[in-house]
């Protein structure tokens, strides 16, 4: 996947935290380390950036951040859910040094013949530390994978900057 055309965003997240003097964190399934790929693709990203968690199955979401099985086992939407991307960006703040972190969790396709859900399903949590998560589900639609997890890394930068 070409993510040239998200750096120069990325650098404006990155301009805007350090402005503020704030650290980043993600949790990402569906995007695979992409949003942390991107940040970390501006020099001098190392003085904003602290970590980043790559939580592409449900152990990891569990044993990594914390999410409760409760949630993951959940029938219906289980894993790619609100909840579960609420409880994964609580886990980043939780186990991290940020001030702001996102949780992205979705099916970038293609689809399990088992699943109800949609491909292109995505949900988002973003939070600032003792503050509010907001939550967006988007339904990128099935244009593939690279296409949906592109449009993820973008919101996901938006939703970074939108709690500076």
């Amino acid at each position: 996947m070409d993510t040239d055309a998200l750096i120069p965003r990325a650098a404006e997240v990155l301009a805007a935290a350090r402005a503020k003097g704030l650290k980043l964190a993600a949790a990402e399934s569906c995007t695979g380390g992409l949003v942390m790929a991107c940040l970390t693709e501006v020099p001098g990203s190392s003085d904003v950036v602290d970590r980043g968690f790559i939580t592409y199955s449900n152990h990891a979401k569990n044993e990594l951040l914390g999410v409760s099985w409760d949630i993951l086992n959940r029938p219906g939407p289980g894993a790619v859910s609100e909840p579960c991307a609420r409880a994964m960006v609580a886990g980043v703040l939780a186990r991290s040094g940020a001030d702001v972190a996102v949780a992205i969790t979705g099916i970038a396709g293609p689809p399990k013949d088992d699943t109800d859900k949609s491909v292109g399903l995505v949900h988002f949590a973003a939070a600032r530390r003792n503050g509010e998560t907001i939550h967006r589900k988007m339904q990128f639609g099935d244009q593939g994978r690279s296409v949906v997890r592109r449009k993820s890394v973008e919101l996901a930068l938006e939703l970074m900057q939108s709690l500076f």
